[in-house]
């Protein structure tokens, strides 16, 4: 059975790792416009990289938590897609082997004139000076507010062959990801997993479990391998 997983913020949130976007619209102390838009980049190429460079060195220092395991450890008995929302690559390091990014890794950088054009970071920096093979500079393999969401169409397909869709630690506020929910077929059951579920009463087949991710995936495990 293909099980779809949609993740966000939330799952990444107990390995130590900072939400996206706080409410007061900060990441890490920035004003998210003044690093996280093409704008910003044109303006300020130094301290884009720099903020990035210190959010990679964060990620490289964090560690996959259990609900990433467990995620890993169900491929054992489903066909698991992960789709995430996080530019980490936690997923992959806890095991899991069908991850689509829809923000982009931040473990990779990319040419600033080709956008598909990425490279493998070796290391935790970005340094200005570094050129793509066209000749660029490099920046991080993320997609900033303003930029098209590339793999959202790709994301799409593979809900619409979901047996069972997961959905843990988003809010489903950020759009285009908020709205793969929709294209998971109505009859197929859809397990959200966070301490504070979104407002789904107009989706069908709704499971609730008002968990922390870390918690609520353990208790999803069981579900899933009992129902089989």
């Amino acid at each position: 059975m293909k099980l779809v997983v949609l993740t966000g913020a939330g799952i990444s949130a107990e390995s130590g790792l900072k939400t996206f976007r706080d409410s007061d619209g900060l990441w890490e102390g920035y004003n998210i416009y003044d690093v996280a838009t093409p704008e910003a980049w044109e303006r300020n190429p130094e301290l884009v990289q720099e903020f990035y460079n210190e959010r990679r060195r964060q990620v490289l220092a964090a560690q996959p938590n259990l609900a990433h395991s467990i995620l890993a450890e169900l491929e054992k008995d489903f066909d698991v897609e992960i789709i995430t929302q996080n530019i980490d690559d936690l997923h992959e390091r806890a095991g899991s082997t069908k991850v689509t990014h829809l923000h982009g890794v931040i473990t990779k950088s990319q040419s600033n004139i080709k956008s598909s054009l990425t490279y493998q970071i070796n290391g935790s920096e970005i340094r200005m000076g570094e050129l793509c093979e066209l000749g660029s500079q490099l920046r991080p393999h993320v997609v900033w507010f303003g930029e098209s969401v590339s793999m959202i169409e790709v994301a799409a397909e593979i809900c619409k062959k979901a047996d069972i869709f997961v959905l843990i630690g988003t809010s489903l506020a950020v759009y285009p990801a908020a709205g793969l929910i929709d294209f998971i077929p109505s009859s197929v059951p859809k397990y959200i997993v966070d301490p504070k579920i979104p407002e789904v009463r107009r989706y069908k087949n709704i499971i609730a479990i008002e968990r922390t991710a870390v918690n609520g995936v353990a208790s999803l495990k069981d579900i899933l391998l009992n129902n089989e």
